[in-house]
């Protein structure tokens, strides 16, 4: 009997436990019963369901309808929608750095982020001096337009004064200010709904027989992404690796500490003891290795190191290409992160990472857009055998999105991975 009858055959908890328990053990390292299939599902749920990306998005009972149905057609280890999903609290704020289907672009286009230069590069001295206020009266107006007012707070280390510092609150209810405080309230409720609604729908997900998920827990990432994708932008920190390096690294020092007490503290309220890592610009197109070497890995290491020291599994996603970067990633700790390559060679990371970490991908996004069936069974059959051998690898597509994606290939990569993925 082959795997997809044996699996019809049982009941969703027993199917729950066996996937759960697959994806556990190739996350440590260790051979399961078969390769897990993890599938990135995204925005195809809108092609599935024949309305647009936004009313996707904007419509959170028809998005967990599609996920179910796509979910119980294809029947992989790990599923998931779109990442970021739901923007009402983006839009209340008026988020500067983001673009929305219907929001800033076409109603059948996808998220968007948009860089921007929010902070100068005279101004890391009081980052430096004082991250927190400098956040809140200075980045966060630039960032979002309903809360330009917060520029009008007076310093914040005057709360040092406690009670005497009560009779100059008025400003802060009063006037522009009183309402981009009202507006955070607002938001913030909505961020709570939209978790109240998540919990909700892992248990509709688990009564069909389906738990853990890959990608789950904290999320944040590098340091230096951080302070070129939210701060400095592209062109900013480009220069400050020139112009001010040692400001640069003293930044990054914050800011991995703002993170992992942040990752660390949330996988821990939320009993998932994983953190989502995305990774944006140490790849081989964007900088050399000896700034790499300086700028980008010592900050991952350390910040990786200690998750794990914390208990933490990070599941990396290492975006573009890092097949020149591979022997640094040698060095993290063996069977304790995950890498989620995109336009790596796969069978060289194997070749190399095989004994030190999870791999997650493969499978070419193209593939299953275009196809022919043969070549994606074919394709499929050597991942299985040789990236997935002795176990420590999940299938999943290079590019953590199936938009366009022909569900009939999809069906053939599922039914391939089962028939092929059997140890």
């Amino acid at each position: 009997m082959s795997a997809a009858m044996m699996d019809l055959a049982k009941t969703p908890d027993v199917l729950r436990a066996e996937r759960t328990q697959r994806i556990r053990d190739a996350m440590a390292l260790k051979q399961p019963d078969r390769v897990p299939l993890m599938m990135s599902i995204s925005y195809m749920l809108a092609d599935m369901g024949g309305i647009s990306k936004q009313e996707l998005l904007e419509n959170p009972e028809k998005n967990q309808e599609l996920l179910e149905k796509a979910a119980l057609e294809f029947r992989p280890d790990s599923i998931h929608g779109p990442m970021p999903g739901d923007p009402t609290p983006h839009l209340i704020l008026g988020d500067r750095m983001t673009t929305w289907p219907g929001h800033g672009v076409s109603p059948d286009t996808q998220y968007q982020f948009v860089e921007s230069e929010f902070m100068k590069e005279e101004e890391y001295d009081a980052f430096l001096d004082d991250p927190t206020d400098w956040v809140i009266r200075t980045y966060l107006p630039r960032a979002f337009k309903a809360l330009e007012p917060f520029a009008q707070m007076p310093p914040l280390n005057q709360f040092i004064s406690g009670s005497y510092f009560l009779g100059n609150l008025g400003g802060f209810v009063s006037g522009a200010l009183g309402d981009a405080f009202r507006t955070l309230a607002k938001a913030l409720q909505a961020v709570a709904d939209q978790n109240e609604l998540m919990m909700k729908n892992l248990r509709r997900m688990e009564a069909l027989g389906f738990g853990e998920s890959v990608i789950g827990g904290a999320t944040i990432t590098a340091p230096f992404d951080m302070m070129s994708d939210a701060l400095r932008g592209m062109r900013g920190i480009l220069l400050d690796i020139l112009r001010q390096p040692e400001k640069l690294l003293a930044a990054q020092e914050k800011i991995a500490r703002y993170e992992l007490e942040f990752a660390i503290n949330t996988c821990r309220a939320m009993g998932v003891p994983k953190a989502f890592i995305p990774l944006h610009r140490g790849s081989d197109g964007f900088m050399s290795i000896k700034h790499f070497e300086t700028f980008y890995w010592p900050q991952l290491k350390g910040m990786l190191e200690t998750l794990v020291d914390n208990g933490i599994t990070p599941v990396v996603f290492y975006e573009g290409c890092w097949d020149q970067r591979l022997e640094h990633l040698a060095q993290l700790p063996k069977a304790k992160t995950v890498g989620y390559f995109q336009a790596s060679d796969i069978f060289r990371v194997k070749e190399i990472l095989g004994d030190t970490m999870c791999i997650i991908g493969g499978m070419p996004n193209s593939l299953l857009a275009a196809g022919p069936v043969e070549a994606i069974r074919a394709h499929t059959k050597r991942l299985c055998e040789v990236v997935g051998k002795n176990g420590g690898f999940i299938m999943s597509t290079a590019v953590g999105e199936m938009a366009g994606s022909n569900p009939e290939f999809v069906k053939v990569w599922a039914d391939a991975t089962r028939e092929y993925g059997t140890y």
